[in-house]
């Protein structure tokens, strides 16, 4: 018995000489990023709106458009606030060498555009799937209305404004030290399991968007310009596929485009 007790007690105490050799920076990215994944989970999702604030609503608006935008809201605060927060007072760093500062603007313009060009092509012709395009708004009856899908758009570029910063600012510039371009790797698994439910092709293109998004975040030491990418994605998938939904068109040709068109005005 007593051996057992000296066996746990310097195998404690390696644990504590290990503990005191690493990192405190990466240690307190990885935990924080964990601690707040969990958090939004728990907290910041439409299914914890659903059981704990919708059984006393008592408003007669659309319902489930006031519950993604609770997610959007609590998931900035989640992945954005709390963040700022932990960098400011524990790592006691500037926010900017997180990437919130416009950083090489010229090619990070000129990445984003060309970015933005090559996947839109993508998006059309993908788009062309009725069953690609019933996925999209994921609140499907933002479709008979502009009003609620504008002002659902604009919920989506909140949230993706924290959610480039959590991954692409926060994560990747808080283990660049570490890791240097690894990080970019290490950032894309947690971004790319996020996916996971989601239609199988925007999953598996998760893997080389995380990566891209993650170089380019790395090559101009900013956020801001993956946030642009992924928010002219998001919203190009959403706006073309109610446009396929109200005029009912799925082909590809020019008479397509033109008819899409027309049904936005």
């Amino acid at each position: 018995m007593t051996g057992n007790k000296l066996s746990l007690k310097k195998e404690l105490k390696n644990l504590g000489e290990i503990i005191q050799t690493l990192d405190k920076k990466v240690v307190w990215v990885f935990l924080s990023v964990a601690v707040l994944q969990t958090v939004s989970w728990y907290f910041s999702s439409r299914r914890f709106f659903r059981v704990n604030i919708l059984p006393s609503y008592q408003f007669e608006p659309d319902i489930y458009l006031i519950e993604y935008l609770f997610w959007f809201i609590t998931d900035f605060i989640t992945f954005f606030i709390l963040p700022i927060i932990v960098i400011k007072y524990i790592l006691k760093e500037k926010l900017t060498a997180f990437g919130l500062k416009l950083g090489d603007w010229q090619i990070g313009l000129k990445i984003s555009v060309l970015f933005f060009l090559i996947m839109l092509p993508l998006i059309w012709i993908v788009s062309a799937s009725p069953s690609f395009t019933a996925k999209y708004p994921h609140l499907l009856s933002l479709r008979e209305v502009w009003s609620k899908f504008f002002i659902y758009e604009v919920g989506i570029i909140i949230y993706l404004f924290a959610w480039e910063f959590i991954w692409r600012g926060f994560m990747l510039f808080g283990l660049e030290e570490k890791f240097g371009y690894y990080a970019v790797l290490i950032q894309m698994i947690p971004f790319v399991i996020l996916h996971n439910g989601k239609p199988m092709a925007e999953t598996f293109s998760a893997i080389l968007g995380g990566i891209a998004l993650g170089i380019l975040a790395f090559r101009t030491r900013s956020i801001l310009y993956g946030f642009v990418v992924h928010v002219g994605i998001m919203f190009s998938i959403d706006l073309i596929c109610t446009l396929r939904f109200r005029t009912t068109d799925y082909g590809l040709g020019f008479s397509s485009i033109i008819k899409i068109i027309k049904e936005m005005f």
